[in-house]
């Protein structure tokens, strides 16, 4: 007997039928001639009724079978004649493969988001987190499919790092030494010449350095991979471990970035409207009613594309009055960036930003005040992609290296490649997590990633 999954089955017009399915008790109800429990085995959002005659089954037997149990069902695929679903199982046989007292913490009542993530091993089981999971992995497939379709090739790039790409040094370090009692040197610091990669290593915060040597070689690479950042930041928009997809394209300006970036965001978008219709729906009806025409509005329309300079101009004209004031020069905050995507009613990418509020790798432009770097702005989201073209020349790279305070002798791997056969190249990154955080439409980035990372917060 084939055994098919709840989504197999919910499809299938293979009536009368003997089929199985195994999966978790979401409900359980009936009178004393019949039970029906709706069964789920994580393949959609959707359960499946099982139908059970309690003239065939004993007391013993199905006393078990509660909410959150684990069970192995037989029976014959018949159409419904309830509401809500096409087809149900008419049981012959049912097996308890795993029960759940009545501790089991998601019995059938709402649960807040707050109390869900203290059992995140378990949160998954719920409608809301099976949706938001599976849709993180409709995203991590279409970003794969998006760039390999393209001619990009996804480099594995180090988790390990000597390097700092932010140079905001809040890095996690990664050491075998001694927590008491570390070799010292004779001016008292730690010796990390004794440790095991014979310096100071953290996790990465960006793969972007690495990513450009592969782009210097393949033309065209991607990377997907986990990033860690020690901001002691407890806000609904950061985590200490996230996702991040990098590429970085050799022979591409800003302006070809800026399209790339347009063009992978909408394709990410669509690919969630057409294979997450389902999980979109739920999400829709019981979060966020604007959900999905927010999504198509995003596909539907150019982003808008303006200058820091003009941006601040727009800001400075605004009839409304920010928490943070607006000048020439200073980063922009949220509520500037949502006031922007409100003001064009559209994502907006900015570019040429002032060279002090931007990193060391990004080009100068030939006024000496700008460069250029681009930031994409999501409606409610904000900066949902940054990146830049990246400076090629040596002197005017170390130059801003040393103005910034960015180790020249430790980067002489980054420095090569603007000696050895440099050119014109340009990259991007986009947050996972905001990226989910978009298409679901949760409001709490803990809420988009199975196990939450944050300060005084490792658990599972």
């Amino acid at each position: 007997m084939k055994k098919l999954r709840v989504i197999d089955l919910l499809k299938s017009t293979d009536y009368n039928s003997t089929t199985e399915i195994k999966g978790w008790v979401r409900t359980k109800r009936g009178n004393k001639q019949v039970a029906f429990i709706a069964v789920n085995d994580g393949s959609t959002i959707h359960n499946i009724q099982l139908v059970v005659d309690l003239a065939n089954f004993s007391e013993e037997t199905l006393k078990p079978i509660t909410t959150g149990a684990c069970i192995h069902a037989k029976g014959i695929l018949v159409q419904s004649q309830g509401q809500g679903q096409t087809v149900e199982i008419q049981v012959s046989e049912i097996t308890l493969l795993g029960g759940a007292d009545d501790t089991f913490p998601l019995q059938k009542k709402g649960h807040t988001l707050e109390f869900l993530r203290e059992v995140a091993h378990l949160r998954p089981r719920t409608n809301t987190f099976g949706a938001v999971l599976r849709i993180r992995h409709n995203m991590a497939f279409a970003i794969n499919k998006y760039f390999n379709d393209r001619g990009f090739f996804y480099l594995h790039t180090p988790i390990i790092t000597g390097s700092d790409a932010e140079g905001a040094g809040e890095m996690f370090r990664v050491t075998t030494l001694d927590p008491v009692n570390p070799p010292k040197n004779e001016d008292g610091t730690v010796n990390y010449k004794e440790d095991f990669f014979g310096k100071s290593t953290n996790l990465t915060v960006s793969g972007q350095l690495e990513g450009e040597l592969g782009a210097m070689a393949l033309g065209r690479i991607y990377t997907f991979g986990p990033t860690f950042r020690a901001e002691n930041s407890n806000t609904p928009r950061h985590l200490a471990e996230f996702w991040m997809i990098e590429p970085e394209m050799a022979f591409y300006d800003i302006a070809d970035n800026m399209d790339l970036a347009e063009d992978f965001l909408k394709y990410l978008i669509q690919y969630a409207l057409d294979n997450c219709k389902d999980d979109l729906e739920f999400l829709n009806t019981m979060y966020d009613k604007e959900l999905i025409a927010r999504l198509q509005s995003v596909v539907g329309n150019p982003f808008e594309r303006l200058t820091y300079t003009a941006a601040v101009e727009v800001l400075k004209s605004a009839k409304k009055k920010f928490e943070f004031p607006v000048e020439w020069g200073t980063d922009l905050q949220k509520e500037h960036e949502n006031y922007l995507v409100e003001h064009f009613k559209r994502p907006v990418i900015l570019t040429d930003y002032p060279k002090d509020i931007k990193s060391f790798y990004m080009k100068l432009n030939e006024d000496g005040k700008t460069v250029r770097a681009m930031d994409i702005l999501f409606p409610w989201i904000g900066e949902i992609i940054g990146g830049s073209q990246r400076e090629e020349n040596y002197d005017k790279l170390v130059a801003r290296m040393t103005q910034m305070h960015v180790p020249v002798e430790e980067m002489w791997w980054y420095l090569d490649t603007r000696k050895f056969g440099a050119c014109e190249h340009s990259g991007f990154g986009l947050g996972f997590e905001r990226l989910i955080l978009f298409v679901t439409g949760m409001t709490n980035i803990r809420d988009v990633i199975p196990f939450p990372r944050a300060p005084k917060n490792a658990e599972f």
